[in-house]
């Protein structure tokens, strides 16, 4: 239980969760919408706290027909530089996946990233089921990320309010590919998006 309870209390720290709801307009989105080159994959991002090794949020980029991220209850579009449709970012070029991981990353906190190479029709079914879910409420980010792992792959994950155990259930099905972004900017990640052009972010 005491577990439990740090790890929410992890994610109302770093993510300052909330659960109201963001339908970006279908001109927005379909502008933004762009499907990288690379093969059809699940990446699936954990935020770790490097003081006491607990996790502090789960999100899940899908390339498939388009690549987006569901942030689920996540800060980053806070200043809303890109469409977003309820927890699912669109138009995430390489340039955007990398402010996304190094806004995350700094002094107090690192990423892990896991990758695993899946069919398009996965691919596609997990987008579907992240523009499905709706928004997440706070400190829930885990939670609704480890239940469309859970039916993208029945028996193999289940549903967990714990970063770090669904990325340790994701970790165990096979082809899964494993790293970790350190660094160490100061844990004021505001100046990552300050610093981040929109305009030039879209056009690489």
């Amino acid at each position: 239980m005491r577990s439990l309870v740090l790890a929410v209390a992890a994610c109302v720290t770093l993510v300052g969760c909330a659960a109201e709801s963001v339908w970006s307009p279908d001109e927005d989105v379909a502008r933004a919408a762009y499907r990288h080159d690379g093969p059809t994959r699940l990446t699936v991002y954990t935020m770790i706290n490097n003081g006491n090794g607990s996790g502090a949020h789960t999100s899940i980029m899908i390339n498939g027909s388009q690549r987006v991220i569901f942030d689920p209850a996540g800060s980053f579009n806070q200043g809303k530089h890109l469409p977003e449709r309820n927890d699912v970012l669109f138009g995430i070029t390489p340039a955007v996946e990398d402010v996304y991981t190094r806004y995350h990353a700094r002094e107090t906190y690192r990423v892990q990233i896991q990758e695993l190479d899946v069919s398009p029709e996965l691919a596609e079914q997990a987008i579907q089921l992240a523009k499905a879910n709706g928004p997440v409420p706070q400190a829930q980010c885990s939670l609704a990320s480890s239940r469309i792992l859970s039916e993208l792959f029945p028996g193999q994950i289940g549903t967990s309010w714990l970063p770090r155990k669904t990325a340790i259930a994701f970790g165990q099905i096979p082809g899964v590919s494993e790293k970790t972004l350190y660094e160490y900017d100061s844990d004021d990640n505001s100046n990552v998006l300050a610093a981040w052009d929109p305009v030039r972010a879209k056009a690489q």
